[in-house]
């Protein structure tokens, strides 16, 4: 086993002479929904859109695969509808994902293919409501209404031009019960897709 994890350690130090670093910056609209149990009965909200941007960087390990953590804004929430009730639940975070990505050479730049885990930590947000032409907002509870923290996973996929330029598509799927003293039967997860625009330069 000493002599595999020696090999591997060997394998991924000579990768990175494959490629250099890559630092870049990442925009694009975000669209979400919160998957919620109230007493055992499931819903999905109504997608809410928001903002997703932030910055990354790609960590070479062999040719063609790279380590790709990120600091970004992420805009998540819902939009939930009950006869002539209305609310939003805008949430602001500030996320963490580590990709593992797969970039292969494809034409005349590289397409990527990335999987990985992220966490998030809330930043603030609000709930707003209206019912029959009265309408009202607070700021979000982070004792009482939602949790602060979440995590989950996400995949992307996507092309990058040789210039720097890149574009594609992502999607998240919120594994944390972010519900205050939630359970099996009372519940709240956020979910996220959306496209990305970014440029990426090389850095040493």
């Amino acid at each position: 086993m000493k002599k595999v994890l020696l090999s591997v350690a060997a394998m991924l130090m000579a990768g990175a002479t494959f490629a250099q670093v890559q630092f870049g910056v990442v925009a694009g609209p975000q669209f979400s929904s919160q998957t919620y149990k109230i007493n055992g009965n499931k819903e999905t909200s109504d997608l809410l859109t928001g903002l997703r941007a932030g910055v990354t960087v790609d960590l070479p390990l062999a040719d063609e695969f790279f380590i790709q953590p990120s600091l970004l804004y992420s805009g998540k929430g819902g939009k939930e509808t009950n006869g002539n009730l209305e609310g939003k639940m805008r949430i602001h975070y500030l996320e963490l994902p580590v990709n593992f990505m797969f970039k292969p050479e494809v034409g005349a730049g590289n397409l990527y293919l990335g999987a990985g885990p992220y966490l998030a930590m809330g930043l603030g947000g609000k709930i707003e409501g209206q019912a029959w032409g009265i309408t009202g907002s607070r700021d979000i509870d982070w004792d009482n209404d939602i949790k602060r923290f979440d995590a989950g996973a996400n995949l992307q996929f996507g092309y990058e031009l040789p210039q720097g330029l890149n574009f594609g598509l992502y999607a998240d799927l919120g594994l944390v019960n972010i519900s205050q003293n939630g359970n099996s039967d009372n519940s709240r997860r956020n979910t996220s897709f959306g496209v990305t625009l970014g440029y990426k330069f090389a850095g040493r």
